[in-house]
């Protein structure tokens, strides 16, 4: 399998980019516009065909490739069912599978950073990895006072839907801020500080007292990212 990770700094974003082998169909995981040329070179010189490209959410931060993906590589666009981008090509729910020349991946919904929020599971009958967006960050969780978001919701989805995976499952998320770049189900289970040993009640309480400022970006990167990226 192919299996590439991508950081772009501005953001502190991850994208990744799958294939089961040279020369064959890949997909690519939450785009960042600014990186567009990093990924076509990696798909040119990999001998890929880009024929998906998935946002887990609607992002605040940045702005994605998505449209211009599709533009340049045909691919189709793809996000959750709840998503209020009318530009994307394909809308999944909770269970459906993408299969990409043998590569699976399952969408589950996992609500709480936003409200249209999904995670990805790679090769879901023996769970590999899980693409978790914002909902779960590596010893960390997304933030959930914006967009949708909500303390509960993020508490179920993560809780009850990601910890629902085997112990040895990897994490990939779409941020870190602190130089991790990969986790596992095990380990957040154990060591996420918001969540280990917590009651649903005393993470709701920490997640409502955060503070945060808003991302930079946010009212040029919403507007941008419900358009798909492109003006």
């Amino acid at each position: 399998m192919i299996f590439r990770q991508f950081f772009e700094p501005k953001s502190s974003t991850y994208t990744y980019l799958l294939a089961s082998g040279t020369g064959r169909e890949a997909l690519i995981i939450d785009p960042v516009k600014e990186a567009l040329p990093h990924y076509l070179r990696a798909i040119r010189e990999l001998d890929l065909r880009l024929v998906r490209a998935i946002d887990t959410h609607t992002h605040a931060d940045h702005v994605t490739a998505l449209g211009d993906l599709r533009e340049q590589t045909g691919c189709v666009t793809v996000m959750g069912e709840f998503t209020r981008a009318q530009c994307v090509s394909e809308h999944v729910r909770d269970g459906d599978l993408l299969d990409v020349y043998g590569l699976r991946l399952q969408a589950r919904y996992t609500p709480g950073h936003t409200d249209e929020s999904f995670s990805f599971v790679l090769v879901p009958e023996r769970p590999r990895a899980v693409f978790t967006g914002d909902v779960l960050l590596i010893r960390g969780t997304g933030r959930t006072d914006f967009q949708g978001g909500d303390a509960r919701k993020s508490w179920a989805s993560i809780t009850g839907v990601l910890f629902a995976l085997p112990d040895e499952t990897l994490v990939y998320p779409a941020h870190d801020y602190k130089g991790w770049s990969c986790s596992s189900i095990g380990e957040e289970r154990r060591w996420n500080p918001r969540l280990a040993g917590r009651s649903e009640a005393e993470y709701v309480d920490i997640m409502n007292s955060l503070d945060l400022p808003d991302p930079a970006l946010m009212d040029i990167a919403i507007p941008a990212n419900l358009a798909c990226g492109q003006p």
